[in-house]
């Protein structure tokens, strides 16, 4: 396998026909689920009437080369999350379940994504070690396709925004 791998897929709506929803234990392989929703007008206009976007890839410019992204990566490792981050990790996992809030609780794999995601989040702020709010940050994005509210009703509303009401910060 070459480095750096990682995969992007594209989710259709479960009430799409012919879609189903992924088994929990192949939602939790994934490291972040991201929303991006409909463009804005504009956008969508340049969409429908510009250049065919698979065109504009030869024009591309990289943000970063392959070399510096390894090295990026690289670093992660080495941010520093003090022993009280370590056990907020622990308390949210612990929260999401045993809480009556949650019907499905976040597994260990979404510990470790959240420790290495906020590391990851602070070395491109320029930071060598991970403040709660980067916990917080990307709460979210590693959370919101792995917890599952109770009740039906909840599906509106924002699993993780729940689950950091919850817990407090060390």
């Amino acid at each position: 396998m070459t480095e750096p791998f990682f995969v992007i897929a594209t989710q259709n709506p479960e009430t799409q026909i012919g879609t189903f929803p992924l088994p929990e234990s192949q939602l939790d392989r994934f490291l972040m689920r991201l929303s991006i929703g409909y463009p804005d007008a504009a956008s969508e206009k340049q969409l429908l009437t510009g250049v065919d976007t698979r065109s504009k890839l030869q024009a591309a410019q990289t943000a970063m080369s392959l070399e510096q992204l390894k090295e990026l990566q690289a670093l992660v490792p080495d941010v520093h999350v003090a022993e009280p981050l370590v056990a907020y990790v622990q308390a949210l996992l612990e929260c999401s379940r045993t809480s009556p809030l949650f019907s499905q609780g976040l597994s260990p794999r979404a510990g470790i994504a959240l420790i290495h995601a906020a590391k990851a989040w602070a070395l491109i702020d320029g930071r060598d070690n991970v403040y709660p709010e980067d916990i917080q940050a990307i709460l979210p994005a590693v959370t919101e396709h792995r917890l599952q509210l109770q009740n039906s009703s909840g599906k509106g509303q924002n699993a993780s925004a729940l689950l950091v009401t919850e817990v407090a910060i060390p």
